[in-house]
């Protein structure tokens, strides 16, 4: 097969434009650029402002995750002002957070990922005929009832933030709700509509315990076929499917993770501080690389900008961070090409390296050892991880997994509000100080690091999943984690690069596909089209 270069522009369907070009070489990729082709710039914005900006403006930098922005900008805050927050507070952070993570697992799944299990590419599959059925946008059994249920769970989050999205009602010091026995009820009401309806009804075909004793691969196999109600489950059709097709079989990535953890022990974050945050969380932080387990620090990220279209001539800490935007057509003379930046994670003798970000980060975290009674301990992905690797699949059903995971976590944070005690303890507003707050949103670790002077903000940073995941090249041309993820992808269509869409959407990327295809020698552009008419 001739070389090729495919530019596909923009590659997602969410937000913001993704542009992929790779290289394929005998159907193969065997490089590839990712390039964020939109500058936001909100640390720019926040430049100045009132220490609490950050509660307003960040929840619009996603339309999908603006509760997980809101909730690491808050816990900045509260490391920099040294807050205390009661119990309750820290309960409904959890279950907001949690319950906008249960609404994106569905609508992902099936208005954003599944889709491609309908490509014509796939017609040869004996299981293609029921993959249509089920997945076909719009029309397909499975897409409508997990679409519309999606919604749900951000009713609850409606409940005790007032709206959603773009919700403000995470302060320092606690939150803005005052909920009643009436609203927890509801709350539980809708919940539990949602799990029966489709977790356990529709995607599991089994009580959510039965899917959480599952602690290997080959326990997950014995699964779909105990019975013909989780063998027809959307879950374990796609098992079956990605077996059958491939799924299993490429888009490994980086093979190193980062999680920086979410969901505190009320006991154990009253008074929020940087240097307690790791042990008071229940969905572990921590890095995993080259088959060791590192504890998270966040003194140790870093981001460059060596192809990034910004000036800076050295990797930085986000609290010494510039954001500093230069024309991308002089940046593209020197090399530069993705307005993302390069976050990266120092790892001993392995040095400035990149990591990928996501559930799958969250799962191999889950499975470290020592975990404490509050924490999180799920060896199920370290097992798949050691004996099928990592793949789209596997990244696919790692986000999947923690779906009755999240349900069971927000129930139990329900039952446990005592609604007679305070959710708010008025912080003192100091007038210099440097915080930190993260979160895994849907995507992943998502952070921010704030630098107050003068009651004002001198500096904030952001470093998004989908910046860990799609930032391009660094000084040393080591590659990201999607662009490493897209190397080895069979290319079967040029003209219709599904496989790419399965990478780059199984790290469900927070950016939004046209497709140039050039040919590698000669240059000349070969074809012009929309990965699946979806955008």
């Amino acid at each position: 097969m001739t070389e090729l270069d495919l530019w596909v522009s923009p590659l997602g369907r969410v937000e913001g434009d993704l542009d992929v070009r790779v290289t394929v070489d005998s159907g193969v990729v065997t490089s590839a650029w990712t390039e964020a082709a939109m500058f936001r710039g909100f640390e720019i914005i926040l430049q100045g402002k009132d220490p609490q900006a950050g509660l307003i403006v960040c929840p619009r930098i996603c339309g999908i995750c603006g509760g997980s922005h809101l909730y690491k900008s808050a816990y900045a805050l509260d490391t920099a002002w040294r807050t205390h927050m009661p119990p309750n507070a820290t309960l409904v952070r959890n279950i907001c957070q949690a319950c906008e993570t249960l609404q994106s697992i569905p609508r992902y799944f099936y208005a954003l990922f599944a889709i491609d299990l309908t490509n014509k590419n796939y017609a040869k599959s004996s299981l293609y005929a029921e993959a249509v059925r089920r997945f076909a946008p719009y029309v397909g059994t499975s897409y409508q009832k997990g679409v519309v249920l999606s919604a749900k769970p951000v009713e609850v989050y409606a409940i005790y933030g007032g709206q959603w999205p773009h919700s403000s009602f995470m302060v320092p010091g606690g939150v803005m709700c005052a909920p009643t026995l009436s609203d927890v009820t509801r709350s539980i009401a809708i919940l539990e509509h949602w799990n029966n309806n489709w977790l356990e009804g529709q995607w599991l075909g089994c009580t959510i315990d039965r899917w959480l004793e599952n602690k290997t691969w080959e326990d997950v196999l014995a699964w779909v076929d105990e019975n013909e109600a989780q063998y027809n489950s959307d879950c374990g059709f796609f098992i079956r499917y990605c077996l059958d097709v491939g799924l299993d079989k490429y888009g490994a990535g980086v093979g190193n993770y980062i999680a920086t953890g979410t969901y505190f022990e009320p006991s154990r974050y009253e008074n929020p501080t940087i240097e307690g945050r790791n042990d008071a969380l229940i969905g572990r932080s921590g890095v995993y690389v080259n088959g060791d387990w590192h504890e998270f620090d966040q003194a140790k990220v870093t981001e460059d900008v060596t192809h990034s279209f910004y000036a800076g001539d050295r990797p930085l800490h986000p609290f010494e961070g510039e954001t500093i935007p230069i024309d991308p057509e002089q940046g593209r003379k020197d090399g530069k090409y993705s307005w993302a930046k390069s976050p990266r994670y120092a790892v001993g003798e392995h040095g400035n390296i990149p990591l990928e970000a996501g559930p799958l980060a969250r799962r191999m975290a889950a499975g470290a050892p020592n975990a404490a009674a509050h924490q999180d301990y799920d060896p199920l992905f370290v097992d798949m991880y050691n004996k099928i690797g990592p793949s789209v699949m596997v990244r696919q059903l790692a986000r999947m997994h923690e779906a009755p995971k999240y349900y069971k976590w927000t129930r139990e944070w329900l039952d446990q509000l005592d609604l007679r005690e305070s959710f708010y303890t008025k912080p003192v507003e100091h007038a210099e100080g440097m915080g930190f707050g993260a979160t895994e949103a849907a995507r992943g670790a998502l952070c921010d690091w704030i630098v107050i002077e003068d009651s004002k903000i001198k500096n904030y940073q952001v470093i998004t999943p989908t910046a860990w995941n799609i930032g391009p090249r660094d000084g040393d041309q080591v590659l990201g984690p999607i662009e490493r993820a897209l190397v080895g992808s069979p290319i079967v269509d040029p003209e219709d690069p599904v496989e790419l869409g399965h990478v780059a959407r199984s790290f469900d990327s927070c950016l939004v596909c046209t497709v140039h295809a050039y040919d590698g020698k000669t240059g000349k552009e070969l074809s012009k089209f929309v990965i699946n008419g979806m955008v």
